[in-house]
């Protein structure tokens, strides 16, 4: 047990309770805490944010159809009558094994007896981190208002350009990747910029903007069944959306981007084709795959390093099939409740769980405002009622009551009159002229 010191977290406690450490108040982090709110343990959860976002619908903030506190929840609010957690917002610098000690870029050091790691996932280029700056993708609040700044920019500063050719860059919006995000992104804007906002300029027909949707691969969304894929093919070219497939981006900079040798000069650049771990396997010492994420064992405990537990989208956990377990919401909130219950029954003395199964509920996607494919695996729907299962779903899935009456009513509104009442331009520097 580490001793603490002038630098260590310390509280009195009974001999007994263990503490407990979450880094990340993600989908994992939030579901351990939950499963060990009985238990006699003392929880530490360390996030960078003071809140729990619902990433699923990070692309709406950056399309303007949610407010951002529609889909984040502090996570002080979410957690406050549970009476064994501590919430502490810092940003983690390293993790003392040796000493088991979570180290804080303040020089904090937060000792454990169990630590779980939730930390998600990032944005990754393959090699081209250069291409974030002119292609920036979205996996936080801040990352989706800066998207949605940039695609409101865009329609503003066609509205004043006289040279068409730069009016037409200004009016090309290109997403790079046709997995889920890459395709919703499509679908928004193009709602976006047939319906939403058509009466709004009097210089420009937003209608007129050229929407592409760029994959590598050989099929959009193909984590999806074919079937799905073709669906969701044929929905966004309904759209308007132009569909690049086969053939991957090669360059990017500030006037557009390269799609194998074609040049497309455009100034709105999305990029959804790729993600990568979190530092913590460069915390933990421990091995990785080639995406960063930790290799953990059969119960998310990393080998080599004691009382340590890794899940969600930092994990590279093998199923019994020899699949690796998707980086989805279900599956991080699934591993962080066993772990939290693996846990609970250590500390008790009780018999550990069976061992972790992932039960795989199937893939969603939406396309505008009433498409979307379900993929149940034996069973597909798709169209209007598709959009109603993942509009449940996604409602279902959000933390609070108000935040899952805000976004229902604002889904219904936006489907009645096709407007979207989130479209402010916040956090840059709002100049047109530039």
């Amino acid at each position: 047990m580490v001793q603490p010191n002038d630098n260590t977290e310390s509280s009195v406690r009974h001999v007994d309770v263990h503490r407990v450490v979450i880094v990340g108040a993600g989908f994992g982090g939030m579901a351990a805490a939950h499963a060990l709110r009985n238990a006699p343990v003392e929880i530490t959860i360390v996030d960078r944010h003071n809140y729990h976002l619902f990433q699923p619908l990070l692309y709406q903030v950056a399309t303007a159809s949610l407010s951002p506190a529609e889909i984040a929840q502090p996570i002080r609010s979410i957690l406050k009558t549970q009476k064994n957690v501590h919430v502490i917002l810092a940003e983690v610098s390293g993790v003392d094994t040796a000493e088991k000690a979570v180290r804080t870029k303040c020089g904090r050091a937060i000792p454990y007896d169990y630590l779980l790691i939730a930390t998600g996932a990032r944005h990754s280029y393959f090699g081209h981190d250069d291409w974030e700056a002119n292609a920036p993708g979205i996996k936080s609040i801040d990352d989706a208002t800066r998207v949605r700044a940039n695609i409101l920019l865009a329609f503003e500063r066609a509205e004043v350009e006289t040279g068409e050719a730069a009016r037409r860059a200004l009016l090309t919006f290109v997403i790079v990747g046709a997995g889920p995000t890459g395709v919703e992104m499509a679908g928004a804007i193009a709602e976006l910029a047939r319906n939403s906002i058509t009466r709004d300029f009097r210089d420009i027909e937003p209608s007129s903007a050229r929407i592409i949707l760029a994959e590598a691969g050989p099929r959009v969304l193909p984590a999806f069944s074919e079937p799905c894929s073709r669906e969701a093919d044929r929905v966004i070219k309904a759209m308007g959306v132009e569909v690049r497939l086969g053939t991957p981006v090669t360059a990017i900079d500030g006037k557009g981007v390269t799609i194998g040798t074609e040049f497309v000069a455009a100034r709105t650049i999305i990029w959804a084709a790729g993600v990568g771990a979190s530092p913590a396997g460069q915390w933990l010492g421990a091995a990785v795959d080639r995406a960063g994420r930790v290799t953990v064992k059969e119960d998310f405990s990393v080998p080599g390093c004691e009382g340590v537990y890794v899940v969600g989208d930092v994990a590279a956990f093998k199923t019994r099939t020899g699949s690796y377990l998707p980086g989805v919401a279900p599956a991080a909130k699934q591993a962080g409740a066993y772990v939290g219950e693996l846990i609970k029954a250590r500390v008790i003395g009780r018999a550990a769980p069976k061992p972790f199964s992932y039960a795989d509920y199937g893939c969603l996607a939406t396309i505008g405002r009433k498409n979307a494919v379900v993929d149940f695996g034996s069973a597909r729907v798709y169209g209007f009622i598709g959009w109603l299962i993942w509009s449940i779903a996604h409602v279902y899935f959000l933390i609070g009551f108000r935040n899952r009456f805000v976004v229902a009513l604002s889904w219904a509104w936006s489907y009645v009159t096709y407007q979207r009442g989130a479209r402010l331009i916040t956090g840059t520097d709002s100049e047109v002229d530039k």
